[in-house]
């Protein structure tokens, strides 16, 4: 063979194209918790398989004539994965926070976008016939592209910066939302999925402007390298992919899932028609914290204390929310500060160190307990201790082990 279809950027578009499908069936394979999750990453890449195929076929310098000539149906096929990638990484995102997420009906309005491009492709170019859209392709260079394609290639691009963006949102909302289920947040880990959504989103924008620069090159002949600033994006993915593999396969799932509002489904309420807090309720939550003390595991949940209570966990929540004016995870560390206080204030603790009083507390991390407590006692617990026994913190020695 003496015709040079690759040169070494067609190579790392189709080594991104291949280490993308080979992960993805990986994923498929394995079949482990959150295995809807794993499917719909697993489409992902799929997606981005697809896009530096597109890509090879329509500019890759000798690989474009040989696919001219072999199939013209090969071209525009995989530019598909521009228009499925966001859907498919919010629907991800999703069923990594939400608990047994599922698409439902509301979620599909986001192919619309997918649908009308089919449909222009097909009109436009897949119904004719091999030898028309062989002439349709031969002597094309990305400056003959028209005002129109111009625009839904924009379009395209700018979609997918939304799709970032609302990706984004999601994880804000999670992150707002899980203090009012869990009491323990430390070990909730967005690191992955961060670096999943704002890589996408670097590199969608950085498209945008691409597709600026082939605008202002193709319609006003303002000579813009759109060709450079094309190959970057490309090598960048490629890393980006690589890292993507190379942290998830030490990553494990987040926590356990949020539950979907149910505002999502259904209207939400009005200020005025929220029930009204129940007296009672309020004292016998008040009451089981301070005699029970559930607060003394680490990892209480606001379902696990809504069992225990037996109580509907939508009560509970009101109930923690407008009663007490907290939410869950500044509720049970109120009492988990309290009880620190007591031990810490108490002479027959005072063998005992700091970190152990944090400890028997509930409190897993320092971070925590030093911010929950300077911010609600006004000063570090190793003060607060000294001012409340000096005498046995001097004798034992106990101040010697700051938090």
């Amino acid at each position: 063979m003496d015709i040079l279809l690759f040169n070494f950027h067609d190579v790392v578009l189709m080594m991104t194209s291949y280490q993308c499908t080979l992960f993805a069936l990986l994923l498929l394979v394995i079949r482990r918790e959150g295995y809807i999750s794993n499917v719909l990453l697993a489409l992902f890449l799929f997606t981005q398989a697809a896009i530096p195929l597109d890509i090879l076929i329509n500019f890759g310098a000798g690989f474009r004539d040989w696919a001219i000539h072999t199939s013209p149906n090969l071209f525009y096929v995989f530019g598909f994965g521009y228009w499925l990638e966001g859907p498919v990484l919010l629907w991800y995102t999703r069923s990594l926070i939400y608990r047994e997420y599922r698409l439902t009906r509301r979620d599909l309005i986001y192919l619309v976008p997918f649908i009308a491009y089919a449909l222009f492709e097909y009109f436009s170019y897949f119904r004719f016939d091999t030898a028309t859209k062989v002439s349709m392709l031969e002597g094309y260079t990305p400056y003959d592209e028209t005002l129109l394609n111009l625009a839904i290639g924009f379009g395209r691009e700018v979609l997918r910066v939304v799709f970032g963006v609302l990706c984004l949102l999601e994880i804000h909302n999670c992150r707002r939302r899980i203090q009012d289920s869990y009491s323990n947040i430390e070990k909730i880990d967005f690191t992955w999925l961060m670096m999943l959504v704002l890589g996408f989103l670097v590199i969608r924008s950085w498209a945008v402007l691409v597709n600026i620069a082939l605008t202002l090159a193709a319609q006003l002949d303002i000579m813009v390298d759109f060709r450079i600033m094309g190959l970057t994006s490309n090598y960048t993915v490629f890393i980006l992919i690589s890292a993507m593999i190379f942290f998830s396969l030490s990553y494990s799932s987040m926590f356990e899932g949020l539950e979907r509002k149910a505002d999502e489904d259904e209207p939400q309420q009005k200020a005025e028609e929220k029930p009204a807090v129940d007296s009672a309720l309020a004292e016998k939550i008040t009451r089981y914290m301070e005699e029970e003390k559930p607060f003394l595991a680490p990892t209480l949940t606001l379902e696990q204390l809504s069992v225990q209570l037996e109580i509907p966990k939508r009560a509970l929540s009101n109930t923690v929310n407008r009663h007490f004016g907290r939410n869950f995870f500044e509720f049970v560390n109120h009492y988990r500060i309290e009880e620190a206080k007591r031990r810490l204030a108490d002479p027959d603790c005072a063998e005992q160190t700091v970190m152990d009083i944090m400890l028997d507390s509930g409190f897993n991390t320092k971070a925590t307990f030093n911010s929950f407590f300077k911010k609600l006692v006004g000063m570090t617990p190793t003060e607060y201790r000294h001012r409340n026994q000096p005498e046995k913190v001097a004798a034992t020695g106990a101040g010697r082990y700051p938090v």
